[in-house]
């Protein structure tokens, strides 16, 4: 029997590749959609991709309608959303972030163990094949002990073209929450340790100015079980038209006692040095895992959680904790 997905919200245009790779997923089906926004409405119309089914949100919470809600509204509306289809006994899959508080994550985690519910998230970072190569380099041991790591992960703010609810107070919920917790997911999996304790946050408003509500850039530093650190500056500061284009997006640089090895998430290879290299080496070879995020939460759901380092629900309702509790911290 297939997968019955519902879609709730569309404001944020990640929740479109979603919707494509369920569309063409054979175990699945699109059973609505639902978008309260009026303006964005009429964009999907115009676009003529999403066919908007439902005129209410509780109507896709009915019984017989969908097994799963998928949800891309604005980040502070996620989490009332995701507890009501968990209330309503069904599976749950997000756009990151899922909420934006830490209230809101506790009640999410507790319907989910209480009814025996999945909880995905559009994770996606770690499908990457340069990030997936980087990790098996790792995980060989080539690099011996793994001592730092530093994440490069400027965006590109577009204020002239960026939807408008971003900075609207108490609508965006963080930049930390928003693109940190790709880091508090990442190192576990990357390095196979788990996060110890946070050092130091930080956010503050520079670019953009006309929001000074608005935290635009963000740095943290936490230590993981293992001994190393990592340092990661998530702001948004890339210039607008190549931000996302830059070797500079996504940058990871990891020190081991061995060695050093650093790839960015548009490259095709890692470069790697170690101590009896002369000079340095591009690897390649692991492949992009598209779509690994719904592959695994699906998985779950028929009682076969993924292996080898899979997305679980556990997995994404802590990198949730770990960045919101660092995102309270810059705060402070």
């Amino acid at each position: 029997m297939k997968h019955r997905i519902a879609f709730a919200g569309f404001r944020h245009p990640h929740i479109l590749a979603l919707w494509r790779i369920v569309a063409a997923h054979p175990d699945c089906e699109i059973a609505g959609a639902w978008e309260a926004d009026e303006a964005t409405r009429a964009q999907l119309r115009s676009a003529g991709e999403i066919s908007l089914t439902h005129e209410r949100f509780e109507e896709l919470l009915a019984p017989g309608v969908c097994d799963i809600v998928a949800v891309g509204d604005v980040y502070g509306k996620r989490g009332e959303l995701l507890v009501a289809a968990l209330r309503a006994g069904k599976h749950v899959i997000s756009d990151k972030p899922i909420c934006t508080s830490l209230s809101e994550l506790d009640e999410i985690e507790r319907l989910a163990k209480a009814n025996h519910l999945s909880v995905g998230c559009q994770l996606d970072l770690v499908e990457a094949a340069s990030i997936r190569q980087l990790r098996a380099i790792i995980l060989s041991g080539e690099l011996g002990r793994i001592c730092t790591v530093t994440i490069g992960a400027q965006h590109a703010l577009r204020l002239d073209s960026r939807a408008g609810w971003y900075f609207e107070p108490g609508v965006h919920g963080g930049t930390i929450n928003d693109i940190g917790i790709h880091v508090f997911d990442l190192m576990p999996w990357l390095i196979g340790a788990p996060w110890e304790k946070l050092l130091i946050a930080r956010t503050w408003n520079a670019k953009a100015e006309r929001f000074p509500h608005f935290q635009d850039c963000a740095q943290f530093y936490a230590l993981l079980e293992n001994g190393a650190t990592c340092y990661a500056d998530v702001s948004y500061l890339a210039p607008d038209h190549l931000g996302f284009e830059l070797p500079q997006y996504w940058r990871i640089t990891v020190h081991g006692t061995q060695g050093v090895a650093e790839t960015s998430y548009s490259s095709d290879s890692v470069v790697v040095i170690t101590d009896s290299d002369r000079t340095p080496r591009a690897i390649s070879g692991e492949p992009a895992a598209p779509g690994r995020h719904l592959a695994d939460f699906l998985s779950e759901i028929a009682g076969s959680p993924a292996q080898d380092g899979g997305l679980t629900t556990a997995r994404v309702l802590n990198s949730s904790r770990w960045a919101l509790e660092t995102q309270k911290k810059a705060a402070q």
